[in-house]
């Protein structure tokens, strides 16, 4: 467990970010703190966040009641005859696109692919979140190419990788996908070690896979 300085700093963070308006944090905030559980994002970094919430917030996140919790049971943490919180355990992963123009790029995936918008952060949006199902898709826009020239395309290099559960799943996904006009890099095959997958070319050059079951 990270000694108690650096978790008063962590704690520091979480208080500028909010006071920044940075809209990933509201979802750390909602779900560690119930007073903030009705909120949306929004009224999440509208509403009061003090130092002492942003230390309840770290406390939380790490199995402990609150800040004196913590504070109380770090000395315990610190020796691993005494340890008993279980490891942490990964429930998802968002993947990161690097993109020229965040709008066009929400365009895509929504007129295109099937997804929702869950959030633009910005004005202009310069950070933004696309999701169907439990796939999500951050974006990030950048002002310089971030590759060199086609790499990607020469070396297959993918940008994210999206799973579904069945081959009758992969197979009409990517039927959906060809009647809507996308662009794809690799089209519907069956790979040598079983799987069937296509790749979709986004308009920033990002390669994403698609891939399920082959039978």
């Amino acid at each position: 467990m990270p000694n108690l300085e650096n978790l008063k700093k962590q704690a520091k963070q979480y208080l500028r970010w909010h006071r920044e308006g940075y809209y990933p944090v509201a979802a750390e905030i909602r779900a560690a703190l119930s007073r903030f559980q009705h909120l949306d994002d929004k009224e999440v970094l509208e509403a009061s966040f003090r130092l002492a919430d942003a230390q309840d917030l770290i406390a939380r996140q790490l199995g402990f009641e609150g800040w004196q919790a913590l504070k109380t049971g770090a000395a315990v943490m610190a020796d691993p005859k005494k340890q008993s919180t279980p490891e942490p355990v990964l429930r998802s992963i968002s993947a990161q696109l690097f993109v020229a123009d965040i709008e066009a790029s929400c365009q895509f995936f929504t007129s295109q692919l099937g997804f929702t918008i869950d959030f633009l952060y910005g004005d202009p949006p310069f950070y933004g979140q696309v999701i169907r199902d439990n796939a999500q898709i951050a974006l990030r826009k950048v002002w310089e190419p971030v590759f060199v020239g086609d790499i990607r395309q020469r070396k297959h290099l993918l940008s994210a990788s999206v799973a579904v559960d069945t081959s009758d799943e992969i197979k009409r996904l990517f039927l959906d996908f060809q009647a809507a006009g996308v662009p794809f890099h690799q089209t519907l095959r069956k790979e040598p070690w079983g799987a069937r997958n296509f790749i979709v070319l986004d308009p920033d050059g990002n390669l994403i896979l698609f891939a399920g079951p082959g039978d």
